[in-house]
């Protein structure tokens, strides 16, 4: 994690503009690159020597060879400017390799640090962020800083360079040209100053438009079902319209921005090089000065205004990489609900039950959960039933800590869940959630997902156990068949046994079912419920369903209501509806 990430549960509301200062929590994904990245600025620097000499040579060309007729000094200083040039070229060409090799190493460095806080986030924080945001920082903000920030380094030090040995060059050359020449820099570096601070607000607010826009893509597409079923193709159109004016205005307020901020400095620098010549002119008409001397000047004066413009440039894109920093330092100072205590115990497996020791649990200020007492036997097959939205999915998040209790302990063998270590917990109690995720591969990697060691034995013994026999068998791949895009090749019923069997492959201690029949017919209903027993003879397996064959088989329920629940036993249950 970042060093000095902060935070609370869920993002905050709005992403505020960081300091220069934050540009310090960097400083750990540079690092490990700072030998190659050195390498660079060296080459770098080497490059802009040899390339400071090329105007010096012209002056000798004109004045020692072209004006006194003399062929060898011409052949000498032609063959001079070939290898300097070429010198320069292999540099800068050796550098840029380095540069974008080390450039794109960091990058992957950053997502994957992003990528690896974003996986320890409660299921909250999804609920509350929008997806298409979320990919915009993922991207577009991480390399905006990657990009900057590299480039930073390899900028800086050559076009200082550069710029002190113009300095020195035009000093040398004519004292009185070069006050000509740089009196309208301050009042160029002013208005880079003025519009840079435009930028950065401008910057911000086209991000928030992006943003904006791509959610909504992301939205529409995933609901193209709804969109279409309804006949609201029109409404989507405008909603697209609406977004996409605001991101396409903010944009061109950029562009005119961004274009004046370059048209003004550059009109002041070519009055200030039409003074430099007629000056210069007139000191060679009296013949006070070389023409050599002035085009090496002018050379001189060309090179000095462009590593200045670089500079107030780099000044301006590291203004607006801050919006891009605040997004994705917005990311990192998220902190997790549920993180891994310093002192945390393994955890091999249930052996005695799970416990829920006075547990209150609350969303959004409602409770959800109220005091709730509740001891679930090692080996049970347990089923939670209840109306919706009284808690039961909670439970099934509570058990498996993607979220902690407000008030109260949830136990497994007496030892509360937030001392056991968190990768050992999840090998040993799996949830399969109400809307499985599947991924966009094969039938057989997505019930193998993260379990390298499966073999294809194991995956279909997995797939019968989970009821996908029938389906398998129809299809002309079999296991190899792709599952598309969220698993839409699939039915919702396909889906939720695919996630099913992914869990039975891992033989877990505890396996938590969230509605896994609710899209299934009785006939497959049955097969699922009598391949979970033999799939998992020992195992404890909790249910949240609605649908009889499952809570009928179960040894106990659980019935929640108004944040309190009734535990009945198997016979009490099979009594009652019988």
């Amino acid at each position: 994690m970042i060093p000095g990430a902060g935070g609370q549960g869920g993002p905050p509301a709005t992403d505020e503009i960081p300091g220069w200062s934050s540009y310090r929590r960097l400083v750990p994904f540079l690092r490990p690159y700072y030998r190659p990245l050195a390498l660079v600025l060296v080459l770098s620097l080497l490059s802009t020597s040899l390339n400071l000499m090329q105007p010096y040579l012209s002056k000798l060309m004109i004045d020692k060879a072209l004006l006194r007729g003399d062929m060898q000094a011409l052949i000498q200083i032609a063959g001079a400017m070939i290898l300097v040039s070429l010198g320069g070229f292999a540099l800068n060409m050796l550098s840029s390799y380095r540069y974008v090799s080390a450039s794109a190493d960091m990058l992957f460095d950053i997502r994957a640090s992003l990528l690896r806080h974003l996986q320890r986030l409660s299921p909250r924080f999804y609920a509350r962020f929008r997806l298409g945001d979320l990919m915009s920082r993922i991207n577009s903000d991480v390399s905006d800083i990657q990009r900057v920030t590299a480039d930073s380094l390899l900028s800086v030090l050559s076009n200082v360079l550069m710029l002190v040995g113009c300095v020195v060059m035009m000093l040398w050359l004519d004292p009185v040209m070069f006050v000509i020449g740089v009196v309208v820099i301050p009042l160029c570096i002013a208005l880079f100053v003025h519009y840079q601070r435009k930028l950065t607000a401008l910057t911000r607010v086209m991000r928030e438009r992006g943003a904006d826009l791509g959610s909504l893509l992301v939205d529409t597409v995933m609901g193209m079902r709804t969109v279409t079923s309804l006949s609201a193709e029109p409404h989507e159109i405008g909603r697209f319209r609406k977004r996409n004016d605001a991101f396409v205005s903010a944009m061109l307020k950029m562009q005119l921005t961004s274009f004046t901020a370059g048209a003004l400095p550059g009109t002041l620098l070519t009055a200030s090089s039409s003074a430099i010549i007629l000056y210069g002119g007139a000191q060679i008409f009296a013949g006070k000065m070389t023409i050599g001397t002035l085009v090496a000047f002018m050379t001189y004066q060309s090179r000095l205004f462009s590593p200045i413009q670089v500079l107030m440039g780099l000044v301006s894109g590291l203004a607006s990489a801050r919006v891009s920093l605040g997004r994705i330092f917005t990311l990192f100072d998220t902190r997790p609900d549920v993180t891994d205590s310093p002192d945390a115990l393994p955890f091999d497996g249930l052996h005695e039950g799970l416990r829920f020791d006075n547990v209150t649990f609350r969303h959004d200020g409602r409770t959800i959960l109220d005091a709730v007492d509740l001891f679930i036997p090692a080996g049970r097959f347990c089923a939670i039933l209840g109306p919706s939205g009284t808690g039961k999915s909670s439970m099934a998040d509570l058990m498996v800590r993607f979220l902690d209790p407000d008030e109260g302990r949830v136990e497994a063998d007496g030892t509360d869940l937030r001392a056991l270590r968190l990768d050992d917990l999840r090998r040993a109690i799996v949830l399969v959630d109400q809307a499985p995720h599947l991924f966009n591969d094969s039938l057989a990697n997505n019930i193998a997902f993260a379990w390298p060691d499966a073999s294809d034995q194991d995956i279909a013994e997995a797939a019968r156990l989970a009821g996908l026999g029938p389906l398998i068998a129809r299809l002309p791949e079999g296991l190899a068949t792709r599952t598309g895009e969220r698993g839409q090749a699939l039915s919702a019923g396909e889906r939720h046994r695919v996630a099913l069997a992914r869990a039975l492959l891992r033989r877990p201690s505890v396996l938590l079912l969230d509605e896994p029949t609710a899209a299934l017919d009785a006939e497959t209903e049955r097969l699922v419920a009598q391949g979970l027993r033999q799939a998992l003879p020992s195992a404890t397996i909790v249910v949240i369903t609605h649908k009889p064959a499952l809570a009928e088989i179960a040894d106990m329920t659980i019935t929640l209501n108004d944040g309190k629940v009734a535990v009945r036993k198997a016979e009490e249950v099979l009594g009652r509806t019988h």
